[in-house]
């Protein structure tokens, strides 16, 4: 926490990392980096709360790596194939979101949606394990640490079996490792024990709710604050935003600007978005420094 010189009291600092797939986490990381050396450090938030994609680069930027490291590791990444191309991703965006978009319709509330989407995810899970266990795998290459920080992390999911809202942290019974993939998986659920568990934004989109209580709150939203579900369900980020500042937070959201392409659909589980995304998200960072710093650095 931060001692702001208007107030004894320490200034508490919330960051929120919402998901987009491989696009998303590519953003997230570039933006971070490009403040970070603008002097903006939003990985020492006392707070990160990261769902889906947002989950791992939570557990990236507080594992003891510098953001400038994280994003220089992405645009060192080999040039990947478009999608369409003689590969065969783990799941197709655009599948994925037909399947889902088709259970929301459906749906008569958010709790509603939940129990049928994880209904529909447990039908779908014929792998006894075998997929879980692959993307456990996938997810654990992708974080350079996997012990929980001593840092307040927080990873949303749903529990595919009740339909439940599900929050991990490092008082969890729950790995870091295994929240992440719990909260990023999405069509095939993800095991841990006897337990299954889907994306966290299905708890409630970017889960800003989730730093309720805290004096300054900035949202990294990929999808730039649109909801796939029907706004009287109270999901969307702008809904949050209000409320977060009906409890006396001071929020500010950042979504992607034109330089980081239009990768945010269905393609952002595609990773040959990521260089895009990264390089856009990078300049986009070192552009709002002006406009966060007195925001952030309290």
């Amino acid at each position: 926490m931060h001692t702001s010189p208007s107030s004894p009291r320490p200034v508490s600092r919330a960051l929120v990392l919402a998901g987009a797939g491989a696009a998303g986490n590519a953003w997230q990381l570039g933006l971070i980096a490009g403040l970070s050396e603008a002097g903006i450090e939003l990985d020492d938030a006392d707070l990160i709360v990261g769902t889906s994609a947002g989950s791992t680069v939570a557990a990236q930027i507080t594992s003891g790596i510098r953001p400038a490291d994280l994003h220089a590791a992405i645009v060192a990444e080999p040039p990947r194939p478009a999608a369409g191309a003689a590969r065969r991703p783990m799941i197709s965006g655009p599948a994925y979101m037909h399947w889902s978009d088709e259970i929301i319709a459906s749906s008569a509330d958010a709790a509603d949606m939940r129990r049928r989407i994880g209904a529909a995810a447990l039908a779908r899970d014929t792998s006894d394990g075998a997929d879980a266990a692959r993307w456990r795998d996938i997810v654990a290459q992708r974080l350079p640490r996997h012990e929980w920080p001593e840092q307040r992390v927080l990873i949303p999911a749903v529990d595919a079996l009740t339909g439940e809202p599900v929050v991990f942290d490092r008082d969890s019974d729950v790995g870091l490792v295994d929240a992440v993939a719990a909260s990023t998986s999405a069509m095939t659920p993800y095991r841990v024990g006897e337990s299954r568990y889907l994306n966290g934004g299905y708890r409630r989109s970017s889960n800003a709710d989730l730093a309720t209580g805290y004096d300054r709150v900035l949202i990294l939203e990929p999808f730039g604050g649109r909801s796939r579900q029907p706004l009287t369900w109270g999901m969307d980020l702008a809904a949050q935003v209000d409320e977060l500042r009906s409890g006396g937070s001071i929020v500010e959201t950042v979504f992607p600007d034109a330089g980081s392409g239009d990768v945010f659909d269905a393609n952002a589980l595609d990773p040959s978005t990521r260089l895009p995304a990264a390089r856009g998200g990078h300049a986009q960072g070192r552009g709002l420094a002006a406009r966060l710093a007195d925001f952030w650095s309290v």
